[in-house]
């Protein structure tokens, strides 16, 4: 159990944080427009490669994780990117976060606690 415990933080980790990529990604464009300045500004962009590598990461852990423990176990436990996505968007954007999402979050923990055990 405790090396899918890990497993499943990395791989919760990595999808974190190619979901913060995307959105910082996302912030650096002023304005959508279909030109070829804005195809090739958007495939320079760094936040986009590292969102893809970060992404393509997590989903092959993720298929190994499916592959080799309990759908029942791997499943619930990956709500764990929750909790990190809470962090990431306190630390990374500065987002105020109400206590009542904080209450979710302890609840979160507590029923990975439960289907840990």
């Amino acid at each position: 159990m405790v090396r899918l415990i890990v497993l499943v933080l990395i791989q919760s980790l990595f999808l974190c944080g190619g979901q913060v990529m995307m959105k910082l990604a996302l912030s650096s464009i002023d304005k959508a427009v279909l030109s070829w300045s804005f195809i090739v500004g958007q495939l320079t962009n760094w936040w986009w490669l590292g969102c893809g590598i970060s992404f393509s990461v997590a989903g092959v852990m993720w298929m190994y994780i499916l592959k080799h423990y309990p759908f029942s176990q791997a499943y619930p436990l990956s709500s764990i990117a929750y909790i990190m996505g809470m962090v990431a968007a306190m630390l990374v954007f500065h987002e105020q976060i109400a206590w009542t999402q904080w209450v979710g979050i302890l609840l979160i923990m507590a029923g990975c606690f439960f289907v840990a055990n």
